[in-house]
């Protein structure tokens, strides 16, 4: 097994092989990025165990639904602090000790998480390990830091479908085990998982200092930077905003769609609830071509076409109430919508400063999960003021506003930009 710094040499070898022969660099090797894929995937799904497990966590607990809610609300916010207050440390600590410092801690929050006395404690807990399960934003910035810009977008877009692969099977996972266990064990077995791959990651990933002007700055200083990103740059405010919509939707649609699926008609059980997430899993398989989009600089279009299909798919979902394939179809047009304009977004944000990708990374991914976690929380006001109908309407008018937003950037005199 090669080392980790005969990993790096390699693929800078490689790279510069491809520059002395006219031919396009190869990039970081298939397993390192395979590996990093993996790791996204593993972790981020701690995001969103939770989520096929509200109803079961409302009758244990004797919550209502809306406080059930909030546990996913609790572990978004938390995504979202860490994004702000530890993704821009990714500039300037060597990103393997960050990576492993961070997992560590995610593994006592999943500890105390599969152990709460009550729902309260599950609360922090799930804060604390939602702020630092950002590790999955340290890893996708240093799989871009690897890839030549002929190829960044199809590097990044495998990585992400691993990431999103993970969102989506997180749930089926979640159900499933939780049906024959309990909701606590799904907790405790992940607190495992990560320790394994805590150990993996530490002795497989390159060391991959920080250089330049950066590695110099105050962490007062890196958060000072990262807030002017967005000032700076008009592009990253714009695919912030965009992602926050549609990651609003995502969350609207998944939050609520576990108190449809076990009511009537369904009345499912925890494991067809899991069966039923598999249906979303289809949107990872987009992943790569969203990433090809964007290389072929076809920014712009994919994405008022990716706003088009999610509010159709949440209209199609509230339609389709009572039909589990109507259901399960619109999964699955709403996470390919979502995960397209992801990759998109990220494409642009990345070639805003390539010395500062984590801190636009924080900027970009702090500001739409802060919308995915008003998403998570509307969604079940929604729900339980008005039903499914509400919650769809509500989904779906989110993509509808971002594309209005997208529309403005065709205005006469406008200066067009991705």
């Amino acid at each position: 097994m090669s080392r980790p710094a005969d990993l790096s040499r390699s693929a800078t070898a490689r790279s510069a092989e491809g520059e002395g022969t006219g031919t396009a660099p190869a990039g970081p090797p298939r397993r390192l990025i395979v590996l990093l894929a993996v790791s996204c995937g593993l972790t981020v799904a701690n995001l969103y165990y939770a989520q096929p497990l509200l109803s079961e966590l409302r009758h244990d607990f004797g919550i209502s639904s809306v406080t059930a809610g909030s546990l996913v609300t609790a572990t978004q916010i938390g995504y979202a602090l860490g994004l702000l207050l530890l993704v821009p440390l990714g500039d300037v600590i060597e990103k393997r000790r960050l990576a492993t410092v961070l997992l560590t801690i995610t593994i006592a929050a999943l500890v105390l998480s599969g152990l709460a006395p009550g729902f309260p404690v599950l609360l922090v807990a799930s804060l604390v390990s939602g702020t630092t399960l950002v590790v999955t934003q340290i890893l996708v910035p240093f799989a871009a830091d690897l890839a030549p810009d002929e190829s960044r977008g199809r590097v990044v877009g495998q990585v992400m479908s691993g990431l999103l692969a993970g969102i989506l099977l997180s749930r089926t996972f979640g159900s499933m085990l939780a049906n024959v266990t309990s909701w606590r064990v799904v907790y405790l077995t992940s607190a495992v998982l990560m320790t394994v791959l805590t150990l993996v990651l530490r002795s497989a990933l390159p060391s991959r200092a920080p250089g330049g002007a950066q590695a110099g700055l105050t962490y007062g200083g890196l958060l000072r930077s990262t807030v002017r990103m967005m000032k700076v740059h008009p592009a990253l405010r714009r695919r912030a905003l965009y992602q926050a919509a549609m990651f609003g939707t995502f969350s609207v649609f998944w939050t609520t769609i576990s108190f449809v699926l076990t009511s009537a008609p369904f009345d499912y059980a925890q494991w067809q609830v899991g069966l039923f997430a598999l249906a979303g899993a289809g949107g990872a398989l987009v992943a790569p071509f969203a990433g090809r989009w964007a290389d072929r600089g076809m920014v712009r279009p994919m994405t008022a076409v990716a706003f088009a299909v999610a509010a159709g798919a949440m209209l199609l979902a509230g339609l389709g109430r009572h039909s589990v394939i109507v259901l399960g179809a619109a999964a699955v047009l709403l996470d390919m919508a979502v995960q397209t304009t992801l990759v998109l977004g990220q494409q642009v944000v990345y070639r805003l400063d390539n010395t500062a990708r984590a801190r636009l990374n924080s900027a970009f991914m702090a500001t739409f999960f802060v919308g995915g976690a008003i998403g998570s929380q509307a969604g079940s006001f929604a729900f339980h003021a008005g039903g499914w109908t509400a919650a769809t309407v509500l989904g779906a008018a989110l993509p509808v506003l971002a594309l209005l937003g997208w529309c403005t950037e065709l205005r006469p005199g406008r200066r067009r930009s991705d």
